[in-house]
C-alpha cells in the first residue's frame, strides 16, 4: 500500500473515531448540543459546554496522546530490540511510571496538587532511564537492555505490590489498584496540558531515529558502516520511550498491548521497513484507544469497564496467536 493512501486510511478512521468519542456517553446529546457545547464560551453554565469541554474533549485528546504514543513507542523498541515481541513496558519505563504514581497516591501527595500524579509518573520513566543506562552501560548490547529493562519491570512490580498490601486502608488499595487497570474517565485539560508536552518531546526524539532503525535492521555492522551511532540512536529512542509512555501512563493507568499489537497490524502495509511503521503506528495507537474507550462506554454494566482491562482482553488472544507463529517459522 502506498504511504499516502495509508495515511489517508488511518487519518479517516482516526478522526472518525475522534469525533465518535465525541458523541458517545452516558448523557445523551443531539448534534447541535454537541456542536453548541464544544464551540461555548469559557464557563458557560450550560450542561452540554461543562459535557463537552471538561469530560469528552479531554478524554477523547486523551486517547489520541495515549495511543499514539503507545503504538510509536512499540514501534520503535521493535524496531531498536529487532523483536516482533517488543513492546513500551519491556524497558521498564511503564512499570518505573506507574510505581512513582502509586507511591504518590500512598503517602498521599496526589491531594496536594493535580500536577503530583502526572509528574511523578513522568519522573519515574525517566528514573528508569537512568537505572537502566547505569545497568547496562551506554554502549551496551541490546540483550544487556532487555535484561535491565526485565529487572527494572520485576522491581517495580515487586514494590508497587507491596505498597497495595501495606495500604492503611480497604479503600486506599482499591484506589490504587482502579488506578492501575488503566482508564481516560474524569481527566481534565489540566492533564492534557500536562502530559501533552513531554509526550510530543518523546515523539520527536522517536520519529527522528527512522533512518537509524531502518540501517539496524540490516545489522549493527552494517548500521556502523553508514555512519550511524548506535549508542547515541539508543539513547534517544529510550529517552522519547520514557518521556511519552512515561507521560502516558501518568495520567492513564497501565494500557497494555496498545504497542505491541498495533505495529504487528501495520507492518505488511509498510513492506517491513521499521523507519516507515514510525509514523503509522502513532496514528494506528491513536485510533484503536480512542475505539477501545469508545467500547468500555458502551458496555452495558454498573460499573464501567477500565480501559486497561479491555485492550488486555483484545491483546492477550493476539499476542498468543504472534508467539505460535513466531514459533512455526523458528521451528
Amino acid at each position: 500500500m502506498k504511504a499516502t493512501a495509508l495515511y489517508a486510511a488511518l487519518a479517516a478512521i482516526t478522526g472518525a473515531a475522534f469525533v465518535a468519542a465525541l458523541a458517545v456517553g452516558y448523557a445523551p446529546l443531539g448534534i447541535a448540543e454537541i456542536v453548541g457545547g464544544l464551540f461555548a464560551g469559557a464557563g458557560s453554565p450550560s450542561s452540554a459546554a461543562i459535557i463537552m469541554q471538561d469530560i469528552r474533549l479531554p478524554r477523547a485528546l486523551l486517547g489520541v496522546l495515549v495511543g499514539a504514543s503507545l503504538g510509536l513507542s512499540g514501534a520503535a523498541l521493535q524496531g531498536l530490540l529487532r523483536n516482533p515481541l517488543a513492546e513500551p513496558g519491556l524497558i521498564g519505563a511503564s512499570s518505573m511510571a506507574s510505581l512513582a504514581a502509586v507511591i504518590a497516591f500512598y503517602f498521599g501527595f496526589t491531594a496536594l496538587s493535580p500536577f503530583i500524579l502526572p509528574l511523578a509518573g513522568m519522573a519515574g520513566a525517566l528514573l528508569a532511564v537512568a537505572l537502566l543506562y547505569v545497568l547496562a552501560g551506554r554502549e551496551g548490547s541490546v540483550l544487556t537492555l532487555i535484561l535491565a529493562g526485565v529487572a527494572l519491570t520485576s522491581f517495580a512490580g515487586a514494590l508497587t505490590a507491596l505498597a497495595i498490601n501495606l495500604a492503611s486502608s480497604a479503600y486506599a488499595a482499591l484506589e490504587i489498584t482502579f488506578w492501575l487497570l488503566g482508564s481516560l474517565s474524569d481527566r481534565t485539560m489540566t492533564h492534557v496540558m500536562l502530559a501533552g508536552p513531554p509526550m510530543l518531546l518523546g515523539w520527536a526524539l522517536l520519529l527522528s531515529c527512522g533512518r537509524a532503525l531502518d540501517a539496524l535492521s540490516l545489522g549493527e555492522d552494517t548500521a556502523r558502516s553508514l555512519g550511524i551511532s548506535l549508542s547515541a540512536a539508543r539513547l534517544r529512542l529510550v529517552l522519547g520511550v520514557a518521556l511519552s509512555v512515561g507521560a502516558a501512563v501518568s495520567v492513564s493507568g497501565a494500557i497494555g498491548f496498545v504497542g505491541l499489537v498495533v505495529p504487528h497490524l501495520l507492518r505488511p502495509f509498510v513492506g517491513h521497513e521499521p523507519g516507515r511503521l514510525l509514523l503509522p503506528s502513532a496514528i494506528g495507537g491513536a485510533a484503536l484507544v480512542l475505539l477501545a474507550d469508545i467500547g468500555v462506554r458502551l458496555i452495558p454494566a454498573l460499573v464501567e469497564v477500565k480501559l486497561g482491562v479491555l485492550t488486555a482482553l483484545l491483546g492477550a488472544p493476539f499476542f498468543l496467536v504472534l508467539v505460535l507463529r513466531t514459533r512455526r517459522r523458528m521451528g
